[in-house]
């Protein structure tokens, strides 16, 4: 039942975060201040929202990049356990709790996609 359960979670996981497709502002008072002052300062003109989402995505991305080699090193450390009893379980502990990182990390990112989408939505006029 633990098994059937959790190839639920890793299939939800996986298959349920959509891509949203975000279409950056061209116009308000947020992108009208940015361009004023940004392009004085020499500084970026992007929205403020869309650079927060981006750090976001590639922090999760680093993060998912993590637990995918721990994962790798759990399964190497296994194999070449050669029966000892005491590297298999440390390696079952490692990929158990790389996998709960993953799922984790790709609810966070599906979250993250989600609630940044809705303040887009909801604040572009």
């Amino acid at each position: 039942m633990k098994k059937y359960i959790f190839s639920v979670m890793i299939c939800l996981a996986m298959f349920l975060p959509a891509i949203a497709l975000a279409v950056e502002p061209t116009t308000g008072p947020i992108n009208v201040y940015l361009n004023e002052i940004g392009g004085e300062l020499g500084l970026g003109t992007r929205d403020v929202r869309l650079v927060i989402a981006s750090i976001i995505n590639v922090a999760l991305g680093l993060l998912g990049i993590v637990a995918v080699v721990l994962i790798l090193y759990a399964g190497l450390t296994w194999m070449t356990a050669g029966g000892d009893s005491k590297k298999v379980d440390t390696a079952k502990h490692i990929m158990t709790a790389a996998v709960i990182g993953l799922i984790i990390i790709l609810s966070a990112y599906a979250i993250a996609k989600f609630v940044i989408s809705s303040l887009l939505t909801a604040t572009v006029s």
